[in-house]
């Protein structure tokens, strides 16, 4: 379901190169620092797959069960020790992504929760009349394997893994500090891009330190969050983390894990039992928010997506086929229409969608909502946008990953870099995968309605999430395609 709508650019001026992709830092005076270049994006650091460590883990207390004479006949303590030992390993982190962890640094606490897991199982009946020795052999089998198994594991990502974007923020100076310090050590895992500072603090903007974007802002600090994929944020000083209480909680929401340096003074063992306590290139953190915004969608959402459009394409084919042909035969090649997009963290990606109409102009199909003269477009083709049959090759999109079916429909570049600018909250609309319909289409939010109340809806989803969320919006949607009102 399209967010077109008939409507003239918002300012009516020609795009410039620049607003090909999202500009997110906006023009700043030669004082306020390097500014991060127009037009260019960050690429996004790999992510780690966050299954891979508890189907080690799920191995591992497999092969340590089959130790055990006549393990095929205790299901119930091979499914309680696995869930267990991947419980105990979730609540302690073990599987964040986001810290850069040694097999000999975690050592003492995996086989901690393997030997509490075995203590577990152990008192159950079946296992009861077998001899000590069996069980600890189990153990010390279940023990090398997960260990082997994670450090093979954290090998492949230390080898294949960049630096993660991140921001500094705290007073210019100290921050400066210590972007520099984490600049002189990539191994550390993160890569300073952008620091956010006080608008105040003029004289530290010309001390020493990398040229780095400095931020002013909340807003520029969190559009510098979509723009470079930010998911670490390092705050400097306690009493920066209590003036910038509202701007952490909000980058958390969007998913970034925060931390607290110590810039000035060693911590002399400090906290260093807390959660997520450690250093980072010799600098004493601590763990401020976890970060779990932009994860958490992630695996049923994917997996709703890839079933249900895998299947809708199967089912669609017959219908995909008569389009293309009656389009081929109409107005000859070029079926396909493709258009560059935003999508989630204001990442471009190519729209697919059946061509119902051809603009006079490249600058035209950048820069209008629809084409000129749209009234003129063939009998077919004005069908094919009333029942939004023209929207079913982006199952194709949905099926590479470059959309959802339910998400805040994605725009071109121009009116993302606009839209950001006028309409408070639009930019966040960037949080989830962009859909095919979402929360704003089912209330009727299509066409030439209101760009404002478009990004209430789609932040109140994004805010809201849930599976079942999405399966609800699928079904009034297949409500809307039995009485079509037009894209």
């Amino acid at each position: 379901m399209t967010a077109e709508s008939t409507v003239p650019p918002p300012t009516g001026q020609q795009p410039r190169a620049a607003e090909r992709s999202v500009s997110v830092l906006a023009p700043r005076g030669p004082a306020a620092g390097r500014r991060l270049p127009a037009g260019r994006r960050e690429s996004r650091p790999r992510r780690a797959c966050w299954v891979t460590l508890p189907l080690v883990d799920g191995c591992a207390a497999l092969l340590g069960v089959l130790v055990v004479p006549g393990a095929p006949r205790y299901p119930l303590v091979i499914a309680l020790l696995t869930l267990g030992v991947i419980g105990l390993n979730r609540r302690a982190r073990l599987y964040d992504g986001s810290v850069v962890r040694g097999v000999l640094d975690e050592l003492p606490a995996v086989c901690g929760r393997i030997a509490a897991g075995w203590a577990g199982v152990g008192v159950l009946s079946p296992l009861r009349p077998l001899p000590p020795a069996v069980l600890v052999t189990a153990f010390a089998v279940h023990c090398a394997a997960a260990c082997s198994g994670r450090a093979a594991v954290h090998g492949r990502r230390a080898r294949r893994r960049r630096p993660d974007p991140a921001l500094v923020v705290g007073p210019v100076a100290a921050a400066r500090k210590v972007a520099a310090a984490l600049l002189r050590q990539p191994g550390c895992g993160v890569r300073p891009v952008g620091v956010v500072g006080d608008p105040l603090d003029v004289l530290a903007r010309s001390g020493e330190g990398p040229e780095l974007p400095l931020l002013t802002t909340d807003q520029e600090a969190r559009r510098a969050v979509i723009q470079n994929g930010v998911e670490t944020v390092l705050v400097v000083g306690a009493a920066t983390r209590v003036e910038k209480t509202a701007l952490l909680r909000d980058l958390a929401a969007y998913g970034c894990v925060v931390w607290e340096l110590d810039a000035e003074a060693p911590s002399y063992g400090l906290g260093g039992r807390r959660e997520g306590a450690g250093h980072l290139a010799g600098f004493p953190r601590r763990l401020l928010c976890p970060g779990r915004g932009r994860r958490r969608v992630g695996v049923g959402k994917r997996v709703l997506d890839a079933v249900l459009s895998g299947s809708l394409l199967l089912l669609a084919c017959p219908v995909l086929l008569v389009c293309a042909a009656v389009l081929r035969g109409m107005d000859g090649p070029g079926v396909l229409f493709r258009q560059e997009r935003i999508g989630k963290d204001g990442r471009p990606f190519t729209l697919l969608k059946f061509r119902t109409h051809r603009p006079a102009s490249a600058h035209e199909a950048a820069t209008r909502w629809s084409v000129a003269n749209e009234q003129e477009m063939s009998r077919f083709c004005q069908f094919l946008r009333r029942t939004s049959l023209d929207e079913l090759p982006q199952l194709w999109n949905v099926c590479r990953g470059d959309m959802s079916l339910v998400g805040p429909r994605p725009e071109r570049p121009y009116f993302v870099a606009k839209f950001s600018q006028t309409y408070p909250g639009y930019r966040e609309r960037h949080r989830m995968p962009t859909g095919i319909t979402g929360l704003a289409q089912i209330h009727g939010l299509r066409g030439d309605t209101s760009i404002e109340d478009r990004c209430r809806f789609d932040n109140a989803y994004i805010d809201n999430w849930s599976l079942w969320q999405d399966i609800c919006i699928l079904a009034r949607t297949a409500v809307l395609f039995v009485r079509p009102t037009g894209s």
